[in-house]
């Protein structure tokens, strides 16, 4: 049984399903998690409340892979963690893996950027994840990366997502990440594009 995990399990189901440890205390990303890992047999738990791990790597991966492992040594449970960030041309790759500390909140965030790209023609930017899953020993059980290219609007449009979904806009699809739904969102977000990856390879981690 894992230790100091707040058990506020994510699934329905009473059948023997393995205990997952979702390293993040962002409701959205949670939200994304569940949404995301529904059809995979696991009991998905809430890290301790007011845990906290330092990012300091220098690289999305190095950051997910440090959150997976230390809540996973403090759960006693296997873990996923994740680290995102929006990089943009404009800003040399900005604010990438600083995109949570840019500003305070995610209203903040996103008036920053707009104000440094004023003025600015090109907009390319593009979204990373890096996920990873750790063992309750601390031990690197599997790593990907997804990204989504795409570009940033003059102004925030939409409703849904959190963070600067409202105006990281997907060429391909029209559409900034706030005006998605859930599915079309797994289908075009980083992170859905990194759990395209991940899951395939944690079916056979689990079949295993």
């Amino acid at each position: 049984m894992g230790k100091g995990i707040c058990r506020e399990s994510m699934t329905n189901s009473e059948s023997p399903l393995r205990p997952l440890v979702l390293a993040s205390s962002n409701s959205g990303k949670i939200q994304e998690f569940k949404n995301l890992l529904s059809s995979m047999p696991l009991n998905l738990l809430l890290q301790p409340e007011g845990f906290y791990v330092e990012e300091n790597g220098d690289t999305f991966s190095e950051n997910a892979q440090k959150k997976a492992i230390a809540v996973a040594n403090e759960t006693g449970e296997w873990a996923l963690a994740d680290d995102s960030g929006l990089c943009v041309k404009a800003l040399n790759g900005g604010p990438g893996v600083y995109s949570a500390r840019y500003a305070s909140n995610d209203q903040e965030r996103i008036a920053r950027m707009l104000n440094e790209l004023e003025g600015v023609i090109y907009r390319e930017a593009f979204f990373s994840t890096a996920l990873c899953i750790a063992s309750e020993e601390g031990e690197v059980l599997l790593e990907v990366e997804g990204v989504t290219h795409g570009e940033i609007t003059v102004k925030p449009k939409g409703n849904s997502g959190f963070g600067y979904d409202p105006i990281f806009r997907v060429k391909s699809a029209g559409l900034t990440y706030a005006e998605m739904s859930l599915l079309q969102k797994s289908i075009y977000g980083h992170r859905g594009r990194a759990f395209m990856q991940l899951k395939p390879k944690l079916k056979r981690l689990l079949s295993g």
